[in-house]
């Protein structure tokens, strides 16, 4: 059974960014839907015993369309979420460190240029969807941006994300109504590097 990330945190120690009720109407609501729902959908489909991540890159392997469709957007739902909020937290903010500092600048010039280039995807994203950082199957980085709950995973990229900004409206729009720029202006406010780096070292331990 896929288990829905716990927040490290209470549902106002935010607010640098988010709201209290929008991070408990987020994650107590909106993610623990996706996760009921992904497993519900496992069972019918006789998959129920596979990681997410395999699951997400072999949606093409379930012959049921229906199923397929729902185990990708709730799939996706679930994986995204438990990134999502795994890598935020009140003591968020500033820059990383070491290593994926040093690649950051290596790749994209500097700290504030990717900033930039990835608040660019995450604005323009069209609708719902995603921006994210994610390791290459080379070992490098690339940002990139999805709709809806599709991520590189599911959209057979083959690159491990290990960051990830929600562009949603459910994620902002209660506090931000339609400024999405602003609330991804702030969302750095509360990103924890310190996890966002473990992601990083985990993901180059899995190439």
């Amino acid at each position: 059974m896929f288990q829905q990330y716990e927040l490290e945190y209470g549902y106002g120690d935010l607010e640098r960014c988010l709201d209290a009720l929008t991070v408990e109407t987020h994650h107590d609501k909106h993610h623990a839907t996706y996760t009921a729902n992904l497993n519900d959908l496992v069972k019918k489909a006789g998959v129920d015993q596979m990681e997410i991540t395999e699951l997400l890159a072999s949606l093409d392997s379930i012959p049921d369309e229906t199923l397929r469709t729902g185990i990708r957007n709730n799939g996706g739902g679930y994986y995204n979420h438990n990134l999502y909020f795994s890598t935020i937290g009140p003591d968020g903010g500033g820059e990383p460190s070491g290593e994926l500092a040093e690649k950051i600048r290596q790749t994209f010039g500097s700290f504030e240029e990717w900033k930039e280039k990835i608040s660019a995807l995450a604005i323009a994203q069209f609708g719902s969807g995603w921006a994210w950082l994610s390791v290459s199957e080379e070992g490098g980085l690339v940002i990139s941006n999805s709709s809806n709950q599709d991520n590189p995973i599911s959209l057979g990229t083959g690159n491990i994300p290990i960051f990830t900004i929600d562009v949603w409206e459910h994620a902002y729009y209660l506090k931000y109504k339609n400024l999405r720029a602003s609330y991804v202006k702030d969302f750095f406010e509360i990103v924890n590097w310190k996890a966002v780096e473990e992601n990083y070292k985990k993901a180059l331990q899995r190439l």
